[in-house]
């Protein structure tokens, strides 16, 4: 077995673990100090009691969804306010055109990459408690994840706001536009968050609870800009979490609430992070 980068003792106090590093030395092989926090983040994640993922537009990148913002965003392209609920409530037609470019066009053929699936098997292996995503893509629940808050929604079904049918999306047509209600005629909706909606009761309070009681928080491709799922991450480290961020480039979290930062895309910083996990064992 090769050695790792740390030897650790836990304490708890009232249920809190406490880390304290006792000695170190250099794994064979290890050669930067980018080695040496992914062992570390490996560390944190294997000794948590409950880690929990929150992911943003950067994991479902690699699977070709573009993110909405920043450069070769959706909002360079798209008026932001095809999303907002008053307009699709006033120009349903213009508003569904748009969606169907933006997302069910090519939403179907997207597959979920190796750190969908990477933090599948956590979670079928009972490393990891729970994930909560921004995204609206649903390659999470495609990959494998179950215990899972969708904050802003998902694609995967078309809901009646009239008489609250429910419909996988893609049983619905949508050759013409904006698609109907089967039992009542009335406009279906995309079941994720537009721009003037609240975050779904159900989601919210699941994050809430999730961030409540994890003391590992394991930070996927997220720019920390978006509000109100933003403040989530500060509260998991005012209750005393790790929190491991990996992303190509700094965030709005990195330098002031962030334990290990590792700089590296989705895909690739988790197939390195689960390799420094294996090497654990």
């Amino acid at each position: 077995m090769n050695r790792v980068s740390s030897l650790i003792v836990l304490i708890g106090v009232e249920d809190t673990p406490i880390i304290f590093v006792v000695a170190e030395w250099r794994k064979p092989g290890m050669n930067s100090r980018v080695d040496e926090l992914l062992v570390s983040a490996a560390l944190a994640i294997a000794s948590s009691r409950r880690l929990v993922a929150f992911t943003g537009a950067g994991i479902s990148v690699e699977s070709g969804i573009p993110p909405f913002r920043g450069p070769g965003g959706l909002w360079e392209r798209y008026d932001p306010s095809i999303l907002d609920i008053q307009r699709f409530n006033q120009e349903s037609a213009a508003s569904w055109k748009a969606i169907k470019e933006l997302f069910y066009d090519h939403w179907s053929k997207c597959e979920p990459n190796l750190a969908h699936r990477v933090l599948a098997d956590w979670e079928a292996r009972g490393l990891l408690s729970f994930t909560i995503t921004q995204n609206i893509d649903d390659l999470h629940y495609r990959s494998g994840n179950r215990h899972i808050a969708e904050y802003h929604g998902s694609l995967r079904d078309l809901v009646c706001r009239r008489c609250g049918k429910r419909l996988p999306s893609l049983s619905v047509s949508l050759d013409h536009l904006p698609p109907l209600c089967p039992d009542c005629g009335a406009v279906l909706k995309p079941d994720f968050v537009f721009f003037g909606e609240g975050i779904p009761e159900a989601a919210s309070r699941a994050a809430a609870e999730a961030i409540h009681s994890c003391d590992c928080l394991l930070m996927i491709g997220t720019s920390g800009e978006v509000y109100p799922a933003a403040s989530l991450p500060p509260a998991a480290k005012r209750r005393g979490a790790v929190l491991i961020e990996l992303n190509p480039r700094p965030s709005a979290y990195t330098a002031s609430i962030v334990d290990y930062f590792l700089p590296f895309g989705a895909c690739e910083g988790m197939e390195k992070l689960n390799a420094a996990l294996l090497d654990l064992r």
